[in-house]
């Protein structure tokens, strides 16, 4: 028998082809289609092609994430669409505008499960990696395609190992690690690759830096990410109420053949910014330190979990936000936000001078936090594209959290390792 990476085993579990090679394409069957609050373009598909039922209702999952609450009237009419066929068609997994961001609901209420098939309407749809699922992102088409037929075609891709080892040093955290890798790997460097993370810092890893790993490979071009499954994998899986013995764990195995491994030394990196207007424009925070800003962001499904928002809390803790500066912090879901709350990392946040707003997407979907002509941003998020977050003639940073707590604390990109410094010191 030939060794098989992830990926080769993840498709042929879903396609029922034994013995698939990269390039091979099959119909494969995924376990779960999910679409965001989008999915009216799929309803009213299916309206003009008479259809009126799915293939498997309880794949189905929808989730009201990208503007919410409705910002006006044609996203309410949008969202009330989804609601009526949602309870027409009987699709149990629905999560409306107060439940937060897609990926991490559907991970949160045990919908991800390792070896699963998964086919999304966001291209961040790699994060399902983090707990050792097959994700990937698809148009609106192939979600209604799927609704209806059940299956999409598949390019068997090839596989790419990175191996991170090496604890980092104290101010640097797993998103400085992926924009380093992006920056030189390249925006297309991966393009349909599938992305295998190795190594004893990939090991010691939690379940939500992993989540920040997968997330970002998209940005390095990848088909989807993957984090082997672990008693830290479990342990989550056990949270989130997932039976044991309804796990399907698959494996790379060993002397599987990959196109390249790329190593990075995790002892050696610094925080990374990515600078306007892509995400692999990224350079080490030493090259933009004093950067005006007028806003920062610490958001998204990249970094709005709830290790994220400790994070920044304990490096804004004693501090205040600049005078002048605009700190927005979105939770990425109602579960995070109401632990944030429990916990008093809320509290601080709230009292270093940010607004909190409801759980979502938020302004990394253009959906507040908007910005004026010659505005510059700092965000968590995993897009800096040129008028993503308002005027074409606004910038935008991306940062990991600390990165961000830091440089809200002076009004300009500050090296996080200064204020954590400055904090051991007091």
């Amino acid at each position: 028998m030939t060794a098989k990476t992830f990926a080769q085993k993840a498709i042929e579990r879903a396609s029922g082809v034994a013995d698939l090679v990269p390039g091979q394409i099959v119909d494969a069957f995924p376990d779960l289609y999910m679409s965001h609050t989008a999915s009216w373009r799929c309803i009213r598909t299916l309206e003009k092609m008479g259809v009126e039922e799915l293939y498997d209702v309880d794949r189905v999952a929808m989730v009201m994430d990208h503007l919410s609450p409705a910002m006006n009237a044609k996203t309410a009419a949008d969202h009330a669409l989804c609601r009526e066929f949602a309870q027409k068609m009987g699709v149990k997994n629905f999560f409306d505008v107060n439940s937060g961001i897609a990926h991490i609901v559907l991970m949160e209420h045990g919908l991800v499960r390792p070896g699963q098939f998964i086919i999304g309407t966001d291209s961040h749809s790699t994060i399902y990696g983090a707990l050792g699922a097959f994700g990937t992102g698809v148009g609106f088409s192939e979600i209604t395609a799927a609704w209806v037929t059940g299956k999409l075609w598949v390019k068997v891709p090839e596989s790419v190992r990175i191996v991170i080892d090496g604890d980092l040093a104290p101010g640097v955290y797993a998103k400085d690690i992926m924009l380093k890798l992006i920056g030189d790997l390249g925006a297309d460097g991966l393009t349909y690759e599938s992305v295998e993370f190795s190594g004893s810092y990939v090991e010691g890893m939690s379940v939500s830096e992993r989540m920040t790993f997968c997330n970002l490979a998209m940005e390095m071009g990848a088909k989807n990410a993957f984090v082997a499954p672990d008693d830290t994998t479990l342990a989550y899986l056990d949270e989130a109420g997932v039976p044991r013995d309804e796990l399907d764990i698959l494996l790379p195995d060993e002397g599987a053949t990959y196109r390249a491994t790329v190593r990075l030394d995790g002892p050696t990196l610094a925080p990374q910014i990515a600078v306007p207007h892509t995400v692999d424009n990224v350079v080490g925070v030493g090259d933009v330190v004093g950067t005006k800003l007028d806003q920062v962001f610490i958001g998204s499904c990249a970094n709005a979990k709830y290790d994220d928002l400790v994070i920044a809390a304990d490096v804004l803790a004693g501090h205040r936000v600049a005078p002048g500066l605009r700190l927005i912090v979105t939770p990425a879901s109602a579960k995070i936000m109401a632990q944030a709350s429990d916990s008093g990392v809320l509290t601080k946040l709230i009292q270093a001078g940010a607004m909190i707003t409801n759980p979502g997407c938020g302004a990394c979907a253009g959906n507040g936090g908007a910005m004026a002509d010659g505005e510059t941003t700092l965000s968590t998020a995993n897009r800096n594209f040129q008028g993503r977050m308002g005027s074409y003639d606004s910038k935008i940073f991306l940062s990991s959290p600390a990165t961000a707590a830091a440089s809200a604390i002076r009004g300009v990109i500050t090296d996080p390792r200064e204020i954590v410094a400055t904090a051991v010191v007091a």
